[in-house]
């Protein structure tokens, strides 16, 4: 593509990120949770698209099935990261037990190390912390052994300190609770994901917080699980679950406002969180090497801004995907 894509620090972590970030949950093969499988050889075939473009910026997880292994092996194909490629990863739980402990976010991050034959990381998320035991709502008590001296998060400050990693970032669900995360100050940058796009416009909050601290924001599922890219397609996911006939219904008057103006429903999916200045990078997940190029040619069409004003009304500002009344479960 002929456009050159700016880079933008993340917050004050030093680190230039584009404006798109690849996401490679898609590429650890999970259908448990996105509904298809990824081959290795492609997952590898799109990694190397990755690599090769003008996106320098990379997110997976330790949890992203075998993400962080095919990670691994296509940087050992290339002879290690590119210069100026930012690749990020997160802490995670054990995920049979959900497990949040100290020993637990080490070990996750040395096995991140391990399979990414990379060191230090130059950013790590602690992941989903809402998944813990403890967690109901975000009570004092979860909170406080989240940010204890020996919890969790004064792990991955004491790994910082080592010169495992050289940035810590949060990312998770629950808006309310990611707030009360980046008030601490003690996180560089934050994920928030299914809660800034075409269908649901939760975020607001917590992206002009996080904004107003410096922080780098990284704004993941901009195409909601994929029924913003893909249209209400037999099969289509909406925030990782089947969707009701309700948000079929808004998804497909939405498509026709883009149709109206002769804009593909992803592009204006991409570029709704692509126009937010407050947003550092916007995480596309990418299952297949095509969609490297495709991605960049969506982020490139031009939009009227009366696009903008019509598709307005369609957007669900008041309730959370996870617990809106038209998810089925």
């Amino acid at each position: 593509m002929g456009i050159q894509w700016p880079k933008k620090e993340l917050g004050r972590t030093g680190l230039l990120v584009a404006p798109i970030c690849w996401g490679c949950a898609p590429l650890g093969d999970i259908p448990e949770v996105l509904g298809y499988r990824v081959a290795e050889e492609e997952a590898i075939k799109a990694l190397l698209a990755a690599f090769g473009s003008q996106i320098n910026f990379l997110d997976t997880s330790n949890s992203y099935g075998a993400s962080e292994e095919r990670i691994g092996k296509a940087l050992e194909e290339i002879g290690g990261l590119p210069k100026g490629f930012i690749l990020a990863t997160k802490a995670d739980r054990n995920l049979q037990t959900n497990d949040f402990s100290a020993a637990q976010i080490r070990k996750s991050v040395k096995e991140s190390i391990r399979r990414l034959g990379i060191g230090p990381l130059q950013l790590v998320y602690l992941h989903d912390p809402e998944y813990d035991p403890l967690y109901d709502g975000g009570g004092e008590a979860w909170f406080e052994k989240m940010m204890a001296q020996g919890g969790p998060v004064a792990e991955l400050e004491r790994m910082k300190e080592e010169g495992l990693i050289l940035n810590i970032g949060i990312s998770g669900g629950p808006i309310d609770m990611l707030l009360k995360f980046i008030k601490t100050g003690r996180f560089a940058a934050v994920i928030t994901h299914n809660r800034w796009n075409l269908l649901w416009q939760l975020a607001e909050p917590l992206i002009e917080v996080a904004y107003q601290m410096g922080m780098g924001i990284v704004n993941a599922a901009p195409y909601a699980s994929g029924i913003l890219a893909t249209g209400p397609v037999a099969g289509a996911l909406a925030a990782y679950h089947s969707p009701s006939e309700e948000i079929v219904e808004r998804v497909k008057r939405i498509e026709a406002a883009c149709k109206k103006y002769d804009v593909p429903l992803a592009a204006a999916a991409l570029q709704f969180s692509l126009r937010d200045p407050r947003i550092t990078s916007t995480a596309v997940g990418i299952s297949e090497h095509a969609q490297v190029e495709e991605t960049l040619r969506l982020a490139s069409l031009p939009i009227s801004d009366m696009l903008w004003e019509e598709i307005k009304k369609f957007v669900i500002t008041d309730t959370d995907p996870e617990k809106d009344r038209w998810v089925v479960l």
